[in-house]
């Protein structure tokens, strides 16, 4: 989830997110992370989109993520549920998640839960997840062979080129040779299909993208047998 800001005389549109972080795996240092990894990322493709300034001209905007960390220690239930800052998405980060996978609360939402491991060593995850926030699905087409670097919103189990899998030699399909995760890019497709021209701004040149999920989350613990 996050707050557009329409710049007409920059011809910028800016999207802002907070991304708040709180678990016993959660850091301040984290926290900076993510939010570099995913301001990166979406930044990477220099994307633009077509805004109509009238009802007969449209202007070429720049599109550009300010993405913050922040890390609460002391956050409370509370607090997420009664959030009514559009920029705030709260995620927690733990050691063991069910299934080892990260997630959020649906599509255009601002709550989630990441595995940590899923966020280490320049991983695409966090990028991937914050798509998801901001309205986007995973594309119906899995096997994108011949069509290069694979889109940030592809999921793990892509069929992609060799490049693209965990281990080029592999055949498609098998056992690593499929996506692996830390080649996707955010590409222009995906600035694309944010829809960001259908957004509603406000007198003061403000929209929101996604909604409020505000679900708290709770540490979730192995399962004994």
């Amino acid at each position: 989830m996050g707050e557009v800001e329409l710049l007409p005389e920059k011809k910028l549109l800016i999207i802002h997110a907070v991304i708040i972080i709180y678990g016993d795996a959660a850091s301040e240092e984290l926290s900076f992370q993510v939010a570099r990894d995913i301001e990166n990322a979406w930044n990477e493709p220099r994307g633009k989109v077509l805004i109509s300034d009238s009802w007969f001209s449209k202007k070429m905007y720049d599109v550009q993520f300010s993405i913050t960390g922040k890390y609460e220690t002391a956050l409370t239930p509370q607090q997420v549920f009664e959030n009514t800052n559009p920029r705030n998405n709260y995620f927690r980060i733990e050691d063991y998640a069910h299934g080892n996978i990260s997630f959020v609360d649906g599509l255009h939402s601002n709550t989630g839960y990441f595995l940590l491991d899923n966020l280490l060593h320049n991983s695409t995850t966090a990028a991937h997840e914050f798509g998801h926030t901001l309205g986007l699905e995973h594309p119906h087409d899995l096997d994108i062979r011949g069509q290069g670097v694979p889109g940030m919103m592809y999921p793990r189990g892509t069929w992609v080129d060799p490049p693209y899998q965990y281990y080029p030699e592999v055949a498609p399909g098998e056992k690593g040779g499929t996506l692996n995760p830390f080649t996707r890019r955010v590409l222009q497709k995906d600035i694309d299909d944010l829809q960001l021209d259908k957004l509603r701004f406000n007198e003061k040149g403000f929209a929101i993208l996604g909604e409020f999920t505000s679900a708290w989350h709770e540490k979730q613990l192995p399962t004994s047998n």
